[in-house]
């Protein structure tokens, strides 16, 4: 049985916690999505849905999770406050056959669903914004990897997530996101559309999975430690990151210089200049050293 709760409401939500004896906790980052259209535009972006195992981050007290159900979903809940987990369990689906909820900490707790069950048809969640950019990089670099992933993050982890090289947001996070996903601002939720409000506005990011990594699988680690080290000081020079990285102390200035050389990438060059062509070409110079 799903409940019809008035998700729009903040003063039903007030209540709700009231009755409760409990308010929502800062260290969580709860921000509630009262829009309804953004919500229903977030489920737009999840659909087909009906019979797809959808993994949900941070359900709060169900606004999209009753979107979820009510489209045939086959539901895995991560929820860290135990007092949204007695909400979830006891008010909002009671007897809910199509959700199991997971009550702890998700980074910590989902390693173990995938190791039962596998990857997932869906990922998505309204994401804290302290654990954000963690969370979708712990699925990345375990190689969970579903055909999509729908994030509600804020605004500048978002950018990071689908900036291009050139851009001060290329990172790390950019890389390992776009390595095997194409990513997709959807759109942009503003502050006004949660309680409560948060300082910062939202995006919504699409992530479909590429028919091919843009990295072969053989050299997949070399490339990700490379990345760790190009990184390391933005400020700084190719050169100096690479010296002064795990790059540097396994090769010595001479190989590493060589490498550069041969991957046709000035030494005085920084790493946000850097494409998937020159990375590529990198990694492949270091990877026959």
């Amino acid at each position: 049985m799903i409940w019809d709760f008035p998700y729009d409401s903040p003063n039903a939500i007030i209540a709700l916690l009231e009755s409760h004896g409990f308010a929502m906790s800062k260290k969580f980052g709860q921000n509630f999505l009262i829009s309804s259209s953004a919500r229903q535009k977030i489920t737009d972006c999840l659909q087909p849905l009906t019979g797809r195992r959808v993994w949900e981050i941070g359900p709060g007290i169900g606004a999209l999770t009753t979107l979820l159900l009510q489209n045939e979903a086959q539901v895995t809940a991560f929820e860290i406050d135990h007092g949204f987990c007695r909400i979830l369990r006891e008010e909002a689906f009671p007897n809910e056959d199509k959700l199991i909820l997971i009550e702890g900490d998700a980074l910590k707790t989902w390693h173990s669903i995938y190791g039962q069950e596998g990857v997932p048809d869906l990922i998505f969640g309204n994401l804290p914004y302290n654990i954000g950019s963690i969370c979708i990089a712990r699925f990345l670099e375990s190689q969970c990897l579903p055909q999509r992933m729908v994030f509600t993050l804020q605004k500048e982890v978002g950018e990071r997530l689908g900036a291009g090289p050139g851009s001060k947001a290329w990172s790390t996070l950019s890389i390992l996101a776009q390595i095997d996903y194409q990513i997709e601002q959807v759109s942009l939720i503003k502050g006004s559309a949660f309680f409560p409000p948060p300082n910062v506005d939202s995006v919504v990011i699409r992530m479909e999975k590429r028919p091919q990594p843009l990295v072969k699988v053989a050299i997949r680690e070399l490339f990700l430690q490379l990345m760790d080290d190009l990184f390391t000081q933005r400020r700084k020079t190719v050169r100096n990151n690479l010296l002064h990285g795990k790059a540097g102390s396994r090769h010595g200035k001479e190989l590493v210089l060589q490498a550069l050389a041969d991957a046709d990438i000035p030494e005085s060059e920084r790493a946000e200049k850097l494409g998937f062509e020159e990375l590529l070409r990198l990694v492949e110079a270091f990877a026959i050293l």
